[in-house]
């Protein structure tokens, strides 16, 4: 698949809905063989989602996005049998990933769900806190989503999501992204299309929480560190995990993915480590909403 046909600049919300429902299940298996590492990276602002969320016993908890489900069962274990996860994800790919990882982690207070963040099928005032981590920027309509997630949340509850700050603070996926957008392998990213740096805007992002009827809204920035012992084991990761990107990198031939990869190791030349390797910093935009 060439960026032409995962391109949804110009697309209706339906056709865009689908691109990225179809890229969701196509990345989902790396995304759950990589799930060990995306935790690792992730912590601190998963840590930030679920303190700041601060839900509690017997609470009905909505995780959005769920991926491999570490957010949401985090929260799990802290609503307790009397509580509630209802572990939801766009694909269902991915949400038979976060029930596998849920019976590993014993966590039996969870129902799992394929649910459209932009088109909740929950009631009005179900739930008494949302998580979202890195999910509302990979949306088409992401304002509709902070709507939907207003109107399911009961009086007095909270929503804490992630997503990706701006380029210059996330080396890891804007180096690779330029890369590939300078050699004609991709256009350049749509500013009002979904994507890793949508909402990398606090403004933008208070903006639109704003809008869906959120009257307190607090953010603050979470670094995190991406950490890899060469060059092989970065791009060996961005093939699992890296959407749309990873749908370009596929049909690269070899000797334009060389050098794709040689523009990789010239722009994490500062990122090196003694003894080896890189760690290259992110920084992630947190926000607690009520």
């Amino acid at each position: 698949m060439r960026w032409e046909e995962i391109d949804v600049g110009e697309q209706s919300f339906d056709e865009q809905n689908r691109a990225v429902y179809e890229t969701a299940e196509a990345v989902a298996p790396g995304w759950e063989r990589r799930r060990a590492f995306i935790e690792d990276v992730t912590a601190p602002a998963r840590e930030w989602l679920v303190r700041e969320l601060a839900p509690q016993p017997g609470d009905t908890v909505l995780e959005l996005a769920c991926g491999a489900g570490d957010t949401g069962f985090d929260a799990a274990a802290v609503v307790g049998a009397n509580g509630r996860l209802i572990s939801t994800d766009f694909s269902p790919s991915m949400v038979e990933a976060s029930r596998r990882r849920g019976a590993e982690r014993g966590v039996d207070n969870a129902e799992y769900r394929v649910v459209d963040a932009q088109r909740i099928d929950l009631d009005e005032n179900t739930v008494d806190g949302v998580l979202c981590r890195f999910g509302f920027m990979l949306m088409p309509d992401p304002a509709a989503a902070m709507s939907e997630t207003r109107r399911v949340l009961r009086p007095g509850g909270r929503a804490a999501l992630t997503v990706w700050g701006p380029p210059d603070a996330n080396p890891n996926f804007a180096l690779l992204g330029v890369a590939l957008v300078q050699a004609g392998h991709m256009p350049p990213a749509d500013p009002e299309g979904p994507g890793i740096f949508a909402l990398a805007s606090e403004e933008r992002l208070r903006g639109m929480l704003a809008a869906a009827g959120f009257g307190e809204v607090r953010t603050e920035e979470v670094a995190v560190r991406f950490r890899y012992s060469d060059i092989d084991e970065y791009m060996a990761v961005t093939n699992d995990t890296g959407g749309p990107i990873a749908l370009v990198l596929a049909e690269l031939s070899d000797d334009e993915r060389n050098a794709i990869v040689d523009r990789i190791e010239e722009g994490f030349a500062p990122f090196a480590v003694d003894g080896g390797g890189y760690e290259v910093p992110g920084r992630t935009l947190c926000a607690l909403a009520s």
